[in-house]
C-alpha cells in the first residue's frame, strides 16, 4: 500500500433560498402546534405510513401526523424544492422523505451510514468504511454525480462544511436530533443556488420541545469487535405561556474501527487483475527487508549479509497492519430558542456544535525516493563504493520502513453553525424570514510514521552529488551524520536501530479552515390572488435575496510542503468567493375540483446570481402537477443547473496522492490488455522497459500529482423528470409512484483518472498523455502521473424510480406496513474529453477505486405493530456490475473474475414500549453476508459500494426514556 491518498478534491459550495419553517414538534408531550415533518404526497415517502410509533425513543409527535393521514385532512407545509407551503399532493418535485423512526430502527450511529442504504445515494461520496485519506468524513453523493454536486441544508438553510473535504460532514449530526430528512432528487440550482446540481438534502431537526429525553445505545459485531456506543438527550422549556421556547440537546458517540486482518475475505490483499495463465499476486512489492535493484539482480537481504532474488514470497501483506473501518468519536451540542413577540416579529436563534475525533491505521510507509516538489533525489541509489554495500555495484533501494511503525492518522474537527433571525407576518398574507448565518470549521490532522527523508539519508551517510537536483546521484559521506546531533550512522541493508529510527521518523501536522457568512431574506405569500375563472385556485409568490461569502484554507505541514518527508507532498491552498443572488417563484393552481382537473398546478422558479469570480448567471425551473381525478396524479419538471469551481478546483496547489491504478508495463498487468497487449508491451519497450519481467514498485497505487486550475469554467446542466403517483381510494393506505429522471452536465469539472491517462499513452490511443507520465530514469519506476482539474467533457445519466407505501390495519391492535424504494439506472454516459468519445458506465464498476453504477438498487421494509411491540424487516439489494478500467470492460480472457454479482443484505429490528420507556434491539446483516471480491488492491472489495457489509453481522440495543 502506498502513502496516504491526497486531500479529497470534492466540494459543495452552494446556496439556497427556501422559506424558513420552525418545526413545532413535541416528543411524547403536549402538542403546541399542528406542524409536522413534511409527509406531503406526492413526495416518495421512504417509510411505511404507520400507527403511532411506540418504538421511537426520541421521535417527534407522530400521532397527529397519523390522524391527519387517516382522516384525509390537508396540511400545508414547506417541502424541499419550493419556497411556498404546499398542501397534500400539490408538489411536482420528486422529494423523498425519511423519518426519524426509519433512521433509528437501523441502529445507524451516523446519518451518513443510514443514507448509504438509499438507492438514489451513489458511491462517489465518502463513507466511514473508506480509511485511506478520507480524514473521517462522511459526505453524500446523489445519482453518482459526486459529493460536490449535492447541497446539504439544515432546516432549509446552509451550514458549515468540512474544510478538508469541502463538503458537509454527516458525521457531525446527532441522529437522535433528526426529525426528518427530505431529499430533492432533480437538482435545485434555481431555488437553492449554484451547487444543487444533483439535488438537495434537507435535514430537519427537532425544535420547540417541552419535555426531556435520555437515550442510550450500544452495539457490537458477532466477532466481538466494532464496538459502538451512544448517549444523547435533550431538554426543552416553554415560557411566557408558550410564547417562547428554549431547547438544548447533546450527544456523545464512539465507534471503534475494525482491523483488516480480522476479516478473512479482506486479507491477504490481491494486488490487481490476474493475467491469463498467471497466479494471483498478493500485497506490495516493497517489503520491510527492502529490495536493492542492480543492473544484474533484484536483491532482498537475508539479514545475515547475504541476499536472495526477489520473488512473490517476499511481497508484503499490508492487510495485516491497517484498519478496515474508521474509529470515530463525536460529541454534539445544540441550542435553539425563539420568542413570539407578536404575529409580526418572532426572533430566533440556533447554534450547532460538533467535535469529532477520528483515527485510522495503515501499514508502514514505503521509501523509494522523492516526488515533486522536493529537490531531494528521486531515487535512493546506494553507490557501490559505500562500505556497507557488499553487492559491489550501485543498488537502488525500495524499502518499507517497519522501524517507524504503522502510519496512524488522527483527525480532530470542530464545526459550528450559528444562526440568528426573525420571522413573521408582514400584511395581507405576506410573510418574511430574515436571517444571518455564520459557520466555521477547523480540522487538525496528524499522521505519525511518515519519516523525514533528509534525516534518513543522513542516517545512511548519503548526500546528493548535486544538491538541489532531484536527478542527482548519491555519494557516501558519513560526515553529514556525524555532524548532526542525534544521528546514528546506519546500514540501509539492515534495520534501523531504535535511536536511528527515532531520529529519522516524523509526524506531520496539517490544518484546514472553512468559514461561511450568509445573509438571507425570504418573503412569501401563498394566496396573493385567486384565479378569475370558475374552479380557479390560488396564486402564490415567493421571492428573496441572499449574500454569501465562503473562504477555505489548507495549511500543510511545513516539512511536507517542502518535500522533505516521505508522505504525500502538498501545497498551500487558499481562496474564496462571494455571491449576491435574488430569486422569484410563482405557483398557480389553475384548476381545482374541475372536470378532469381535480388539481392542475404550475410552478416557475428563477434565480439570478452575481459572483465576484465568474460574473453573473441565471437559472430557471418549471413544473406542472395535474390530477385528473383524486386517485392519480401526473407531474413533470424541467430546470437548469450551474456550478462554479470550488476552492480546491480553482486554487489547489499541486499535491501528491496515490491513485488506485496499475502500471501498464508491470509484468503481471501487461497481459490484461487482451488484443492490445503487444502494443502496450512495445510502447513500454520504447522506454527501455521489459514488460515480461518488470515489477512495478507502486503495486495497485500510482503516485499522482493533483492540483487546481485557475482557468476552469463553470459547469452547466439541465435536468428533467416526469412521473405519476397513484393513491387509489379503493385501496386505503396505498401510495405508489413512478418517476423518470434525466441529468445532462456540460464542461464537467474533474480530473482524468491515472489509469485513463496511462492507458491512453501505452495503448497509443492518445500519445500526448505520455507527457503527463514521468519515470525514474535509473529504474523506470513510475515517479508521478499528473492529473490536474479541467473541464473534461460531459455526463448524461437517466433512470427510473419506483416507490411504494402500503399500510393496512389488520385488527384493532395490529398494523402491517410495506415500503419499497427502487431505482433502475437506464444510462450513464461520460465524456472524458470535450468532443471526445462517450463511455457507457451503466452497470459498470471502476474496480481500481471501487465506485460503480449498478443498474438496479432496492431498499424495502416490512413492518408489523402489535400494540406496544413492533417488528421491522429491512432488505437492501444492489445489482451486479461489470469491471471497467474507465475505458473498456475487463474481459474474461484477461482475468479469472470480471464482475461482481447482485448482493442482498437483511436486517431485523424489534421495538417495545413500556410506560415512558422505549426499547429497541436489532441485528444488521442478519445472514452475515460478505462483500463481493473486487481486485482493487486495497481490501479485496469496494468500500464505497459495499461498506455496509464490512462489519459483518452486528447487533445493537437501545433504551430511551421521556420525562
Amino acid at each position: 500500500m502506498g502513502a496516504l491518498s491526497s486531500v479529497a478534491h470534492a466540494a459543495t459550495e452552494s446556496t439556497h433560498t427556501s422559506s424558513h419553517v420552525r418545526h413545532k414538534t413535541v416528543t411524547h408531550g403536549p402538542v403546541r402546534s399542528a406542524a409536522t415533518p413534511a409527509t406531503t404526497a406526492p413526495v416518495s415517502v421512504a417509510r411505511p405510513v404507520a400507527a403511532p410509533q411506540f418504538s421511537a425513543p426520541v421521535a417527534v409527535n407522530r400521532s397527529h401526523a397519523v390522524r391527519s393521514i387517516d382522516s384525509g385532512t390537508q396540511e400545508s407545509v414547506v417541502v424541499t424544492g419550493s419556497a411556498l407551503s404546499t398542501s397534500n399532493n400539490q408538489n411536482a418535485n420528486p422529494v423523498q422523505v425519511i423519518t426519524s423512526k426509519q433512521i433509528e430502527q437501523t441502529g445507524a450511529n451516523t446519518l451518513g451510514d443510514y443514507l448509504q442504504r438509499l438507492p438514489s445515494v451513489g458511491s462517489s461520496g465518502t463513507t466511514n468504511s473508506q480509511t485511506n485519506g478520507t480524514a473521517g468524513v462522511s459526505c453524500i453523493d446523489l445519482r453518482n454525480l459526486g459529493q460536490k454536486r449535492v447541497l446539504v441544508l439544515i432546516d432549509g438553510k446552509r451550514a458549515a462544511m468540512d474544510g478538508s473535504a469541502s463538503c458537509f460532514d454527516m458525521n457531525t449530526i446527532n441522529v437522535h436530533q433528526v426529525a426528518s430528512v427530505e431529499i430533492l432528487k432533480d437538482g435545485g440550482s434555481e431555488l437553492y443556488g449554484a451547487d444543487a446540481v444533483s439535488g438537495v438534502i434537507n435535514i430537519k431537526l427537532k425544535h420547540n420541545l417541552d419535555d426531556a429525553n435520555l437515550t442510550v445505545r450500544g452495539g457490537i459485531t458477532d466477532r466481538g469487535d466494532g464496538q459502538s456506543g451512544m448517549i444523547s438527550g435533550y431538554k426543552g422549556w416553554n415560557f411566557d405561556h408558550g410564547k417562547g421556547n428554549v431547547t438544548i440537546s447533546g450527544s456523545y458517540m464512539t465507534q471503534s474501527g475494525i482491523r483488516q486482518n480480522s476479516r478473512d475475505w479482506a486479507n491477504p490483499v490481491v494486488s490487481g487483475l490476474i493475467a491469463p495463465g498467471a497466479s494471483p499476486t498478493y500485497g506490495s512489492s516493497i517489503p520491510t527487508a527492502g529490495r536493492f535493484i542492480t543492473d544484474t539482480a533484484d536483491n532482498v537481504p537475508n539479514g545475515d549479509g547475504t541476499f536472495h532474488d526477489f520473488s512473490k514470497k517476499d511481497r508484503y501483506n499490508y492487510g495485516n497492519d491497517q484498519n478496515l473501518t474508521n474509529s470515530l468519536q463525536d460529541a454534539t451540542l445544540s441550542f435553539d430558542a425563539h420568542y413570539d413577540v407578536n404575529s409580526h416579529f418572532t426572533p430566533y436563534g440556533n447554534f450547532l456544535y460538533s467535535h469529532r475525533n477520528s483515527n485510522t491505521q495503515m501499514a508502514p510507509i514505503p521509501v523509494s525516493g522523492s516526488i515533486y516538489p522536493s529537490t531531494l533525489p528521486v531515487a535512493i541509489t546506494i553507490p557501490g563504493s559505500a562500505p556497507y554495500n557488499t553487492l559491489g555495484e550501485d543498488a537502488t533501494m525500495y524499502k518499507r520502513m517497519g522501524e517507524w511503525g504503522d502510519r496512524v492518522s488522527q483527525t480532530a474537527t470542530d464545526t459550528y453553525t450559528a444562526k440568528i433571525g426573525a420571522s413573521g407576518d408582514i400584511t395581507h398574507g405576506w410573510k418574511y424570514d430574515l436571517s444571518y448565518t455564520y459557520g466555521w470549521n477547523q480540522v487538525m490532522s496528524q499522521t505519525s510514521g511518515v519519516g523525514n527523508y533528509s534525516k534518513l539519508l543522513q542516517s545512511y551517510g548519503l548526500s546528493a552529488e548535486e544538491p538541489g537536483n532531484p536527478d542527482s546521484a548519491l555519494i557516501y559521506n558519513p560526515s553529514i551524520c556525524n555532524a548532526a546531533a542525534g544521528c546514528t550512522l546506519s546500514n540501509p541493508f539492515n534495520k534501523l536501530s531504535p535511536q536511528a529510527a527515532e531520529y529519522s521518523n516524523y509526524t506531520s501536522h496539517d490544518h484546514y479552515y472553512y468559514q461561511l457568512r450568509d445573509l438571507n431574506l425570504r418573503i412569501n405569500n401563498n394566496h396573493v390572488a385567486h384565479m378569475p375563472w370558475k374552479n380557479g385556485g390560488d396564486l402564490g409568490i415567493a421571492l428573496g435575496m441572499e449574500h454569501r461569502g465562503e473562504q477555505l484554507a489548507y495549511h500543510p505541514d511545513a516539512l511536507v510542503e517542502s518535500g522533505q518527508t516521505l508522505t504525500n507532498s502538498a501545497s498551500y491552498t487558499g481562496g474564496g468567493f462571494n455571491v449576491t443572488e435574488g430569486y422569484l417563484e410563482g405557483k398557480a393552481t389553475l384548476l381545482h375540483n374541475a372536470f378532469l382537473a381535480k388539481d392542475l398546478t404550475v410552478d416557475a422558479q428563477g434565480r439570478y446570481s452575481s459572483y465576484n469570480t465568474f460574473g453573473s448567471t441565471k437559472n430557471w425551473k418549471a413544473s406542472i402537477n395535474w390530477a385528473p381525478v383524486q386517485d392519480i396524479r401526473f407531474r413533470a419538471t424541467l430546470g437548469t443547473s450551474y456550478r462554479q469551481p470550488n476552492v480546491y478546483e480553482l486554487y489547489g496547489g499541486q499535491s501528491l496522492g496515490y491513485a488506485s491504478a496499475t502500471d501498464p508495463c508491470d509484468s503481471g498487468q501487461v497481459g490484461t490488455y487482451g488484443s492490445l497487449t503487444p502494443i502496450v508491451a512495445a510502447n513500454c519497450a520504447k522506454q527501455g522497459i521489459n514488460s515480461s519481467n518488470f515489477v512495478s514498485a507502486s503495486s495497485s497505487q500510482v503516485p499522482t500529482l493533483f492540483g487546481g486550475n485557475s482557468k476552469l469554467k463553470p459547469e452547466t446542466g439541465r435536468t428533467y423528470t416526469f412521473g405519476t403517483t397513484v393513491t387509489p381510494r379503493w385501496i386505503p393506505g396505498l401510495s405508489a409512484s413512478v418517476e423518470y429522471w434525466h441529468y445532462t452536465l456540460k464542461n464537467m469539472i474533474s480530473y482524468l483518472s491515472s489509469q485513463y491517462i496511462m492507458n491512453q499513452c501505452y495503448t497509443g490511443a492518445t500519445t500526448s498523455y505520455c507527457n503527463d507520465i514521468t519515470r525514474v530514469s535509473s529504474t523506470n519506476q513510475l515517479n508521478s502521473v499528473t492529473a490536474l482539474y479541467g473541464n473534461i467533457g460531459g455526463l448524461k445519466t437517466s433512470g427510473i424510480d419506483f416507490d411504494l407505501d402500503y399500510r393496512i390495519r389488520v385488527t384493532a391492535h395490529d398494523v402491517f406496513t410495506v415500503s419499497n424504494n427502487f431505482q433502475q439506472l437506464v444510462s450513464y454516459l461520460q465524456q472524458n474529453e470535450i468532443g471526445g468519445k462517450w463511455y457507457n458506465y451503466a452497470g459498470r464498476m471502476f474496480y481500481q477505486n471501487g465506485t460503480g453504477n449498478p443498474r438496479v438498487r432496492d431498499y424495502a421494509t416490512v413492518g408489523w405493530q402489535h400494540g406496544a411491540i413492533g417488528v421491522t424487516y429491512m432488505m437492501s439489494y444492489m445489482g451486479g456490475m461489470r469491471w471497467n478500467d474507465t475505458e473498456t470492460d475487463v474481459t474474461r480472457s484477461a482475468s479469472g473474475r470480471t464482475k461482481t454479482p447482485g448482493i442482498f443484505s437483511h436486517d431485523v429490528t424489534v421495538t417495545y414500549r413500556w410506560k415512558k420507556w422505549n426499547f429497541e434491539a436489532g441485528v444488521n446483516n442478519l445472514l452475515d453476508k460478505k462483500p463481493p471480491f473486487v481486485a482493487g488492491g486495497t481490501d479485496n472489495s469496494a468500500a464505497a459500494l459495499y461498506g455496509n457489509l464490512y462489519m459483518g453481522r452486528n447487533v445493537f440495543l437501545q433504551a430511551g426514556v421521556n420525562f
